[in-house]
């Protein structure tokens, strides 16, 4: 499978990466595994997890996805093999299970949450370390208007940079990157550390799909590519609605069946529904399956470092890494503009 470099760093990972979210909710431990094997075998070096997951997100499973990863890494002894990246929550007072939910992105919270990752994943070190979301106001998973009435308290961004280099310097962590930053956001983190000798930020790891494609048209493009920072791209099946599997079957098992209602909304807004069926009729008509055509695209996106998936099944990880080998034709990239052009980002 073809490797890229992430920002200026030495790391070249695979252009899919294996999300593992769904490890101790979705999949158990054994399943777990099976892809973690499965992966490699077809290529995948990359391996991404958090600290708050498994997906949804909850006081009991919490750190769950982490160990079974290390329990993985310890009986394959593979970790020499894979890229391993993992995230260190941002404040969210609701997940009070986190450091009595009292986190941020200060010393004592990122060097408590690394110590923790570092011991369920099993190793001494994590290749990649990514601020989950940021400690500063800005409008994430759906929202999408700035507002200054909601500013809060934060870390200061040089604060964060100056623990994460003692940690490059102690070895526990290899480079740096943020998730669902801004344009200003990445901006600042490069400013900060070419200003004080701290780590340049090697990667966004933000929402892209079909339905949410506002990483385009936000000046992100341009701040990572003037910056040297690589998009790990998130969500591209848009929790499962882009396979239409829902649209076959409303009740189809998966997130957005078996989570509550509200948990993510904008995955179910009647233009979603509107746009999905309209690359589902496309996808058809071209003789691919609606999550190979929504894959393969964003796979070809020249400022696509990485795709993060995930899978609950064996057959839909199949299908998912096949994707990669797909290439779309000029007539429908040209049909999926414009589908976008009339249904414009209603994922995001």
């Amino acid at each position: 499978m073809e490797k890229r470099k992430l920002g200026s760093t030495e790391l070249k990972v695979s252009k899919v990466c294996l999300g593992s979210m769904t490890f101790g909710e979705q999949n158990s431990e054994a399943h777990a595994h099976s892809q973690l094997d499965y992966a490699l075998e077809r290529g995948i070096n990359f391996i991404d997890t958090a600290e708050m997951y498994p997906v949804m997100p909850r006081a009991s499973t919490q750190g769950s996805t982490e160990t079974f990863i290390g329990t993985w890494l310890k009986k394959s002894g593979r970790r020499g093999e894979v890229v391993l990246a993992t995230k260190v929550a941002g404040p969210n007072p609701a997940m009070y299970w986190i450091r009595d939910g009292k986190n941020n992105l200060d010393a004592a919270n990122i060097r408590a949450a690394l110590e923790a990752s570092l011991k369920r994943l099993q190793t001494d070190h994590i290749d990649l370390y990514q601020l989950h979301w940021p400690s500063r106001n800005v409008p994430i998973f759906g929202a999408s208007d700035f507002d200054p009435a909601r500013e809060r308290n934060c870390v200061a961004i040089e604060d964060t940079l100056a623990v994460l280099a003692d940690l490059v310097k102690e070895g526990k962590i290899g480079h740096v990157g943020v998730s669902n930053e801004s344009a200003w956001g990445i901006s600042e983190y490069i400013k900060q550390a070419e200003m004080h000798g701290l780590p340049r930020i090697a990667t966004v790891q933000n929402l892209y799909n079909l339905t949410a494609r506002t990483f385009e048209s936000s000046l992100m493009t341009e701040t990572c590519y003037r910056e040297q920072v690589s998009l790990l791209a998130y969500s591209p099946l848009a929790f499962g609605q882009l396979s239409a599997k829902y649209l076959d079957n409303p009740k189809a098992h998966g997130r957005l069946t078996i989570f509550p209602a509200n948990w993510s909304p904008r995955y179910v807004r009647p233009a979603v529904l509107a746009a999905v069926a309209e690359y589902a009729a496309l996808a058809r008509a071209n003789g691919m399956t609606p999550a190979q055509m929504a894959l393969a695209w964003c796979y070809s996106r020249w400022f696509v470092a990485s795709t993060i998936i995930g899978a609950t099944t064996m057959a839909q990880l199949k299908e998912n890494i096949d994707a990669a080998d797909t290439l779309l034709s000029a007539e429908v990239e040209d049909a999926i503009g414009a589908i976008h052009a009339r249904i414009t980002n209603p994922g995001a």
